[in-house]
Formats: C-alpha cells, sequence, structure tokens
C-alpha cells in the first residue's frame, strides 16, 4: 500500500519464517506508522527497507541471508537496509562483519530510530540519534493506559488485519529445553501478555478468524504468577469476541480435557499438536514427552468427542540416532493416524543445543529419503480426505476472491477453497464441496 503524502519517507517490510515473526512485523509496522513514515508500494521504491528473518534452522538461516542480498540490490539508490528478527539477534556480529550492505542492524531490544533517521544515524542537522525508547500507549480503553518502550514488540500496537483474518501473539519466549531447539537462547524464557492485552489488540485488528500463536500455547499465563495456566479463560474471551479461533502450535503433554472441550466449543476443531517424533527413545533423546501409543490414543479419543476434529503436526527427520527402525514407526504412525496435514523437516544442527553434542549423526542423503518416503505417504492422505469431502457442506470464509477456507484449513498452511470470485471478501459462506485437487477443493 502507498500513500499520498511525497514528502513522508517510505518504508517496507520483508518478512520470513513462523507467524510469530509476521506479528513481529505489523506491530514494527505500527511503530513506524506513529513517526509518521507510509508504506512504500514495494522494495523498490522505499525508503527505508526491513528484513526481519528467521533463523530456527539452516534452510531459514540460508532464506534470511540470501533475501538480505536480494534486497539490497534491488532497493533504490539512498534507500537503507534494517534487519532485524531472530538473525539479527542470534548472529549479529557475524551479519555486521560478513554484510556491508546492511546499514542499520536491529536485534529484539533495539530502536529503528538511528534507520529512521538516516543510513549514518544522524538526523536532517547532522545530530547522531541514538537507540531510544519511544513511550507508545496501550492497553485497554477504561482505566489508565500503559506506557510501553517501542522495543516492546509484545504490546506494541498494530494496524488493523487487511485481511479477514489475523495472527496474535500471547506470549513470548519459552521455558521448555526441547533438545534441537535454540530458540529460547535467543527469545528468553516464557514472557505472557494479560488477557486485557490481547482482548485489546483483537477488538483492534477487527478480523473474523483470529489465530492464537505463541511457542509454547498452552503454557500461556503460567509466568504471571501462581503458575496457573489461563490459556482456557483466553480462548473463551476470545471466542466470545469473533467467529473463530484458531490455535497454533500445542505440546500434546498440555491437551487436558478442559482444553480439548474450549477448541471443540468455539466450532473450530483444529488441533495443530506439535509431536516432532513417536519413537519414545527419539522423544527422550529430544527431551520431550509421549510415545506413538500416547499420541494416538489422545487423537482417538478427540475424535470420539469430536468426528469432525482436523489435525496437523510437524515431524523431524534424522535427528542424531534416528535408526530405520525410529523411522519405521514414524511411518506406520503416519499411516494410522490419518492427520489431514504433516510438515516433515530435515534435522538441523543448532549451536547450544543438546542434539548437538549427541553421536550417530544421520547421512544427507537417507534423510532425504526418509522424508521423500513420509511426504509420499502423508500426501495420499491428504488427498483421500479431501476427496471424502466431495459433496459436504462447508461454512467458508473468503481470504480473497476466489479464495477461502473452513475450519480445517490453516491460513498460509494448509489447502485452500476455491470459491465463486463473486464472492464477497470476508464473509462467511455455507457451500457444497464440488471437487478436490490434491490439498485443494472447489466449492459452490
Amino acid at each position: 500500500m502507498s500513500s499520498t503524502n511525497s514528502s513522508a519517507e517510505s518504508y517496507a517490510i520483508v518478512t520470513l519464517g513462523c507467524p510469530k515473526n509476521q506479528v513481529d512485523s505489523d506491530k514494527l509496522e505500527g511503530t513506524l506508522a506513529t513517526t509518521g513514515m507510509v508504506a512504500a508500494a514495494d522494495v523498490e521504491t522505499a525508503d527505508v527497507v526491513v528484513v526481519n528473518t528467521c533463523t530456527f534452522i539452516e534452510e531459514a538461516r540460508e532464506e534470511s541471508v540470501e533475501t538480505i542480498l536480494t534486497v539490497a540490490q534491488r532497493r533504490r539508490a539512498g534507500a537503507r537496509l534494517v534487519v532485524t528478527g531472530c538473525m539479527a539477534e542470534r548472529y549479529g556480529d557475524e551479519l555486521t562483519a560478513e554484510l556491508p550492505e546492511i546499514d542499520h542492524l536491529a536485534p529484539f531490544g533495539m530502536s529503528l530510530a538511528p534507520a529512521v533517521a538516516g543510513a549514518s544515524g544522524r538526523d536532517s542537522e547532522g545530530r547522531k540519534v541514538e537507540p531510544a525508547a519511544v513511550p507508545v500507549v496501550l492497553g485497554p480503553t477504561r482505566g489508565s493506559p500503559r506506557r510501553v518502550p517501542d522495543f516492546d514488540l509484545l504490546n506494541l500496537p498494530r494496524p488493523s488485519s487487511r485481511r479477514p483474518w489475523a495472527y496474535v501473539k500471547i506470549a513470548e519466549g519459552c521455558d521448555r529445553a526441547c533438545g534441537f531447539c535454540a530458540i529460547p537462547s535467543f527469545r528468553g524464557p516464557q514472557r505472557s501478555r494479560s488477557i486485557e492485552q490481547i482482548m485489546f489488540e483483537v477488538e483492534e485488528l477487527a478480523a473474523r478468524e483470529i489465530v492464537l500463536v505463541a511457542q509454547d500455547l498452552a503454557a500461556y499465563g503460567s509466568d504471571q504468577g501462581g503458575g496457573k495456566r489461563s490459556i482456557v479463560e483466553l480462548v473463551r474471551a476470545v471466542s466470545a469476541e469473533v467467529e473463530r479461533v484458531r490455535l497454533l502450535y500445542l505440546y500434546p503433554s498440555d491437551l487436558s480435557d478442559v482444553l480439548i472441550d474450549a477448541i471443540c466449543g468455539t466450532g473450530v476443531p483444529y488441533f495443530d499438536l506439535s509431536l516432532q517424533h513417536v519413537s519414545p527413545r527419539l522423544l527422550r533423546s529430544m527431551r520431550r514427552w509421549g510415545n506413538g501409543e500416547k499420541f494416538l490414543d489422545r487423537i482417538e479419543e478427540i475424535r470420539n468427542s469430536e468426528p469432525r476434529a482436523a489435525f496437523r503436526s510437524n515431524f523431524i527427520v534424522g535427528y542424531p540416532g534416528e535408526t530405520e527402525a525410529d523411522h519405521d514407526q514414524l511411518l506406520e504412525f503416519i499411516e494410522r493416524a490419518r492427520l489431514d496435514w504433516c510438515g516433515f523437516f530435515a534435522y538441523s544442527e543448532e549451536a547450544g543445543t543438546h542434539a548437538a553434542t549427541l553421536d550417530h549423526k544421520v547421512a544427507p542423503e537417507l534423510i532425504a529419503d526418509r522424508l521423500a518416503e513420509l511426504s509420499e505417504a502423508q500426501d495420499t492422505i491428504t488427498a483421500t480426505k479431501r476427496d471424502e469431502l466431495i459433496g459436504s457442506e462447508v461454512e467458508v470464509l473468503v481470504d480473497e476472491p476466489g479464495v477461502g477456507r473452513s475450519y480445517r484449513e490453516a491460513p498460509e498452511i494448509d489447502g485452500i477453497i476455491s470459491v465463486p470470485q463473486t464472492l464477497g471478501v470476508g464473509t462467511i459462506q455455507t457451500l457444497t464441496v464440488s471437487a478436490a485437487i490434491g490439498p485443494d477443493l472447489e466449492a459452490l
């Protein structure tokens, strides 16, 4: 989106990684808007380009570096390139040393003020602009407003959603110590927002579907004194305000009966379970709870309670010490569980994690073979489950002209439903599924 105010400086934000990063970018956009900046039409015309990076796995780091270099080439002469996000936080020194194209590095807790002021970090009169905490009023309309620094991304304001749905980050950080994950080392411990702060943001977004995200959703509220988890209370509060509430990233050990009932009660019985593997031996090495049989039992219990339930999960392939027997267990689980959606990811060694110290690395070519076998099995299951929907009625939220989703499809992650172009964006329509093409549906 561009502005007619030609005197105002413009910005463009390029976001990589997970939905949580998209929320951070929305918050940054809200911050830049408060300085008087306007959104540019594209990277080529912006005065400031911000790249919000990801560093979860090696593939994400490679994409982040490639994107930084591409943006550096595409930006117009004189435009400033700012790099923020997880990679800026974790590998800031290396980025500064190896990528001179970057004008300003903004890890977590750093203001974007120098970048906005200019490439040298000086204002129009040549005075140096130091990173500073710019107060922003935020909070519920009743009572005294809460003032937070501009780098407190959790509670920064953000613009209304341009789409009928929106991600809402309910907490930052994580208190777990999974063997493969470095996120707690640079995102810090769990830090939950208050329900009031979250509900204020939900109201401001004015979206019909809210997708709650966090590193450890079910642990929401456990860090706010007394160890009480408040995820059920939050789900019910958000459900009372919007038509759809969706939860992403649930640890199976925290999937209580009360939480299951709350999710089903929203009308969006969609369960995104963070399983990672099913081999008991590997899960212990990953410092994770559970095994394949426990997971299957829980999925069956949910299906018995709510036959319409849809399931998604992700699995790591090639974790150190993964044997052919472990792989066979995962393949058997996939065939028995018949999840609607699955993601499979090659193990990525992360410095500082427990897994990085383990022996018995799995050869890359063997990982590739296992990924292909698992993906082929799941693709068949997903296509079959989509075929089974032909002839059924579905409630579709129209995301954009000709494209919609039912409760079974999370935005930007799962398949879509092609709908008539004449249906209004943001409306919810009752349609009949007329065809299935792989992961996607058509409905009239």
